[in-house]
């Protein structure tokens, strides 16, 4: 059994992590007041400009480092820029935040796949090389622990754990998280207080597509390896992740390692002999049996931000 466990583990936590910085990205829109639930898009809109400027990049220098870096910050602001659709729609029209949402998926998925067959002659975009699994020095060599958690990681791992602890800081002990957190729970009485709602909304959802897109992004250059032109409805399952975790930063965390470990499980079932005893249509769709009761469990006890997908109007009430 610790042998199983010491297997998969790596593959779980790789698959984890898009999954952790998505939903965190999520978790910034919803307590602004806004819902996203075009968050596969934004991740589709991530990896395809990380892929096209990693592959650009790589043509003049293949064997640097720093391109992979460069890649991150290009699909991160991309998705930021991109999700600007959805917040003028959310915010500025008043839009139905879930139609909206669902018009980014189905605008990026068919952009992206469009544009990568006009720049390759198909519609994937392959990388040649992303960022290798390494050991961390003397903490791998901890009995048990150092196995698993800081042997075969990818420094992108740790990026996103540094972001988690920064997100709670700022959304929990800082000025910034305060006004963020009040435009979702009672954004007149912030308007009252002087706080401009609509900026801190659209300052919300561009963190979310952000985030999104850094997921979208880590997952083409640690294990994807191609831009596809979809991210396998992993946004999808970061929206419930972030409903899962009860809207806090920690919650989402377990509730994304949860996911990480079931689908992992799932994926890898047929070459780990001790989990091939189970029938693959079995663990094939426990992720998505697990997430549906799972958010049946919390919608009764909902947490989420009470103006959550209501749209604003100035000077009303």
């Amino acid at each position: 059994m610790w042998t199983t466990i010491e297997q998969i583990f790596p593959y779980a936590i790789a698959y984890t992590i898009p999954l952790l910085i998505t939903a965190l990205g999520a978790l910034f829109s919803e307590r602004s007041g806004v819902v996203n639930i075009g968050l596969d898009g934004l991740m589709i809109i991530g990896s395809f400009i990380g892929a096209f400027t990693v592959f650009k990049m790589q043509q003049q220098w293949p064997n640097e480092q720093w391109v992979l870096w460069v890649g991150l910050i290009a699909a991160a602001v991309a998705s930021a820029l991109f999700s600007l659709l959805h917040a003028f729609a959310s915010i500025n029209l008043s839009a139905n935040q879930i139609i909206s949402g669902m018009a980014i998926n189905m605008i990026a998925g068919a952009l992206t796949i469009f544009l990568a067959r006009n720049i390759t002659g198909s519609g994937q975009i392959d990388i040649t090389r992303g960022f290798n699994r390494g050991n961390i020095p003397w903490l791998s060599d901890i009995p048990v622990i150092g196995k698993l958690f800081f042997s075969s990681t990818y420094i992108t791992t740790w990026l996103v754990l540094l972001l988690l602890v920064l997100s709670t800081l700022l959304l929990y002990k800082s000025p910034f998280g305060l006004r963020l957190r009040s435009c979702g729970e009672h954004p007149h009485a912030a308007e009252a207080a002087g706080i401009r709602v609509q900026s801190m909304r659209y300052i919300g959802v561009m963190i979310s597509g952000a985030f999104s897109g850094l997921g979208g992004a880590i997952i083409l250059l640690t294990y994807g390896g191609a831009f596809t032109g979809n991210v396998a409805g992993l946004g999808f399952l970061a929206l419930a992740s972030l409903i899962f975790g009860q809207w806090r930063p920690f919650g989402i965390l377990a509730a994304t390692l949860f996911f990480g470990f079931a689908t992992t499980v799932a994926n890898v079932s047929q070459v780990i002999p001790s989990l091939a005893i189970f029938p693959p249509v079995i663990l094939k769709i426990f992720p998505y049996v697990a997430t549906l009761i799972a958010l049946v469990i919390f919608s009764k006890s909902s947490n989420a931000p009470k103006a959550a997908g209501e749209p604003f109007d100035s000077g009303k009430r």
